[in-house]
């Protein structure tokens, strides 16, 4: 397994794609993504997994490159939680269909009947009965994805959320962005923490911003994943309206600066 710290990625280039390879495109708690899928060779012959639960209608995806790919609804659409998509390539539907696992699956978890993909489960049927409330939410969610501009459109207005926080980072040096590499940036979950030698305890700061923001109304859950070095992370996703992020880059200049003067 490789791994990396956060704001950093693995290096794409040094796996080994003749082997199954299972990654995620986007961190969402450490805010870093994947730039491109240069580093997967078109001929290998391993199966790519990938998690892209807060990349899908976000972020270009490089469908050729990709053979196992999962997210759910409750991410960059908005939808309700708890349901998980998969798209297979057809590299996957063939290992599908000619391998044989060792040990028993549930039916539940069966895409294939006597050798064969079951297409059903990818037209419509259902092995265990959703709430079609659900799906009907997700359908609104689709139909309000093609009026901004469908995928086209998602994508920019994440690129565009997130540029207003890489700005406001540029012109407040006390703020950076988690990734090291801007091309690694994700532009989902941005990632940030607090560079500023007047800060003692990083954990002890972030948190006290966290809650001035949330004590304002001006943002809720914000703070840094627990594992994660301490700072703030800001949803860019495609629903999120570019004016409600630059709104609130202000409340956390106020709250930065009010929590400089509280510790003295």
């Amino acid at each position: 397994m490789t791994t990396a710290p956060y704001g950093k990625i693995v290096d794409m280039a040094a796996v080994d794609f003749d082997s199954d390879v299972v990654f995620t495109w986007n961190g969402t708690t450490s805010g870093v993504r994947l730039p491109n899928a240069d580093a997967i060779p078109a001929t290998r012959l391993g199966l790519t997994i990938c998690d892209a639960t807060s990349a899908a209608f976000a972020m270009d995806l490089p469908w050729d490159k990709l053979d196992v790919t999962t997210f759910s609804w409750q991410k960059v659409l908005g939808g309700e939680g708890a349901h998980g998509m998969l798209i297979l390539s057809p590299r996957a539907v063939e290992r599908l269909e000619t391998h044989t696992p060792a040990w028993p699956l549930p039916k539940i978890f069966r895409l294939t009947s006597k050798g064969k993909l079951i297409e059903g489960i990818f037209e419509g049927e259902t092995i265990n009965t959703p709430s079609m409330l659900a799906v009907e939410d997700y359908l609104v969610s689709l139909k309000w994805a093609g009026s901004v501009g469908g995928l086209t459109g998602l994508v920019a207005r994440a690129s565009a959320n997130a540029k207003i926080v890489w700005d406001f980072c540029a012109t407040n040096r006390w703020l950076e962005n988690l990734a090291e590499d801007p091309a690694t940036a994700s532009t989902t979950s941005v990632c940030l923490r607090f560079n500023d030698a007047r800060i003692s305890d990083g954990g002890a700061f972030a948190k006290a911003v966290a809650k001035r923001l949330e004590k304002a109304g001006a943002a809720y859950d914000i703070g840094a994943y627990r594992d994660a070095p301490p700072g703030l992370r800001i949803w860019c996703g495609s629903t999120v309206d570019a004016a409600d992020v630059a709104a609130l880059m202000p409340w956390v200049a106020h709250a930065f600066h009010a929590e400089i003067e509280a510790q003295g």
